[in-house]
């Protein structure tokens, strides 16, 4: 047992560290099991939050600890986009937040990879915001819509949400974050660590744990320092599978390690769905595993090419089209 300042207040835990596969560092933080049968309605919450707001009048620096806990992630039938702009009020033009009653700490910019998936991000950003919101966060949401039908590029997708993101504001924070995850915990912060963070670490589909010990899959953060570092996603993977390792590898040769929130906090709920048209197996994706130590410098933010179709900013999120090309 050791003292951990771990989420912004010094708590008694137990922490592990251990090798994972070819040299990632993992961090498990194994916070106390009080409350893990207790959940929350997030939407019930906000609403409380945002009547203690009136007659505020001096701003002070925002907590950095969550007043979440486990949450009660939420799939209401009939539910339209119409309703979740109204049920959050403080969002502006672009899908952009500050909280009105004190200053926010951080700065975090969330990357969603996007084709043909509306039904999904409807329902994510029904939970997403109000999560963000009681985090206190400054945030902003930015879908990436790839243009066309040629095989869907999730990473490349990443890399120009990076690019677009940082030309609006200096982001403290990216989360690159699937259409399909929705965190179950409040206590897991949007925010950036001294390490990139693999924040989904317990999945249900996967039974809440990792599906092996080097997986890096559905979200994960970085500041724009360590991205840069480690070049960004590669932008040669073309269909499901392989860029998750890719960009996991490129982390431990970049010369860090990934940090991951407990199996308790890091908990994601998946939306179930079928597989996509057009984002079919790779079938290249173990070749290009195997030669990520000699491509990572050559391929990711530093060549990227992409064109910019449009940039709509809509009620809860910026929209942006973009045309990535196609698989040479």
């Amino acid at each position: 047992m050791t003292l951990l300042y771990y989420l912004g207040v010094p708590k008694v835990v137990t922490y592990s560290f251990g090798i994972l596969q070819k040299g990632v560092l993992k961090y498990l933080v194994q916070p106390s099991a009080q409350n893990l049968t207790f959940t929350e309605d997030i939407h019930d919450k906000l609403s409380l939050k945002a009547g203690s707001r009136e007659g505020s009048q001096t701003l002070t620096n925002c907590s950095i600890i969550s007043p979440l806990g486990p949450i009660r992630v939420q799939f209401p039938k009939s539910l339209t986009l119409e309703e979740v702009i109204r049920k959050n009020p403080d969002v502006t033009q672009g899908g952009l937040y500050k909280p009105l009653n004190c200053t926010s700490r951080k700065k975090t910019a969330i990357i969603i990879p996007h084709r043909n998936r509306e039904h999904h991000l409807k329902y994510l950003l029904y939970n997403l915001h109000p999560f963000l919101q009681l985090q206190q966060l400054n945030y902003g949401i930015y879908v990436i819509h790839q243009a066309g039908s040629f095989t869907f590029n999730r990473a490349k997708l990443m890399n120009v949400g990076f690019k677009e993101a940082m030309k609006d504001d200096d982001w403290d924070c990216l989360f690159f974050h699937d259409v399909d995850l929705i965190p179950e915990d409040g206590r897991n912060l949007y925010t950036c660590d001294r390490f990139p963070k693999h924040a989904s670490s317990a999945i249900d589909k996967f039974g809440y744990v990792l599906p092996y010990g080097s997986y890096f899959g559905g979200v994960c953060a970085f500041t724009p320092k360590q991205y840069m570092q480690i070049n960004g996603f590669p932008n040669n993977y073309w269909g499901w599978g392989g860029e998750d390792d890719d960009i996991g590898n490129r982390v431990v040769l970049s010369g860090m390690s990934v940090l991951r929130p407990s199996i308790v906090y890091g908990r994601y709920k998946m939306i179930q769905h079928s597989p996509d048209k057009g984002n079919e197996a790779n079938p290249e994706r173990w070749d290009l595993l195997d030669k990520t130590g000699q491509a990572w410098r050559q391929d990711g933010i530093n060549n990227l090419h992409y064109k910019l179709l449009s940039k709509e900013l809509l009620p809860l999120y910026a929209n942006i089209t973009v045309d990535i090309g196609f698989r040479p």
